[in-house]
């Protein structure tokens, strides 16, 4: 069994993506007449200013659904690193799933961390009626202040620096490498928080599409791993980026 390793790493991976995406496709936990009802109070325009509090159990229910969205959307690209982990695990005579498993825990830790600021985020756009009853942008004006803060994102130093330690493994794991089962942690903390690095803007793009919109779920999913695993990625990257800043600024002069 200990050499067929890459496989139960392999299978491990498809599962949890397989349960994550079954649990965000099949409505997050989010009752059907909850998604359909106004999150907030009135909507722009309205004289109104009242809003609906969030109750701690619906925070986090959100929370859920999108650290669950999180892990369906970053397990695939994060698993090149995990499989090289293991393997490297291997050739040390140090096999063990358990390490593995630890390694992954760290890396979906910081997307959890993530997901606290990203219901924080909802939490706030709701309040201020600034996202429909779909989770997606009320305002022409923040709909295109998404768009290019992702697009000039895209195009930034910062992204290059975290998606160049994203496609190489073997240079990630030579260079934060350590012992023990609190070193695979560290580890996938380090390697989370490179893709935290790459991905939290793109992740801003669901409130521009619909947080719950699955075609903007896979499509950002899809594009995450050719990001990082085509040879062109970087270039790729930067195409990306321009359109979204194109995109954001006839935004804006249509609103005009």
């Amino acid at each position: 069994m200990l050499r067929h390793d890459r496989y139960i790493v392999l299978a491990g991976l498809a599962l949890v993506t397989m349960l994550a995406w079954a649990y965000t496709l099949a409505g997050a936990g989010i009752p059907a007449n909850m998604a359909n009802m106004p999150l907030h109070g009135p909507s722009i325009g309205s004289e109104a200013t009242g809003h609906m509090p969030w109750a701690p159990s619906h925070f986090f229910l959100i929370f859920a659904m999108w650290w669950i969205m999180m892990i369906a959307m970053m397990t695939p690209s994060a698993a090149p690193m995990v499989l090289l982990f293991t393997a490297i695990k291997r050739k040390r005579h140090q096999v063990s799933h358990v390490a593995t498993g630890i390694f992954l825990g760290g890396y979906l830790a910081i997307w959890a961390v993530f997901s606290i600021v990203a219901t924080l985020a909802q939490w706030s756009l709701e309040a201020n009626g600034l996202l429909t009853a779909l989770m997606s942008s009320a305002s022409p004006a923040l709909g295109g202040s998404i768009l290019v803060v992702a697009g000039l994102y895209q195009l930034s130093t910062l992204k290059t620096a975290c998606l160049t330690h994203c496609q190489h493994p073997v240079l990630f794991l030579t260079q934060h490498w350590h012992p023990g089962a609190a070193g695979a942690f560290t580890m996938g903390i380090v390697h989370g928080g490179y893709c935290l690095g790459c991905c939290w803007l793109l992740m801003g793009l669901l409130f521009f599409g619909g947080v719950m919109n699955v075609y903007w779920i896979a499509g950002i999913s899809i594009y995450v791993v050719l990001e990082k695993l085509l040879l062109h990625g970087l270039w790729l990257g930067r195409a990306v980026g321009a359109a979204l800043v194109t995109g954001g600024v006839l935004m804006f002069v249509q609103a005009l």
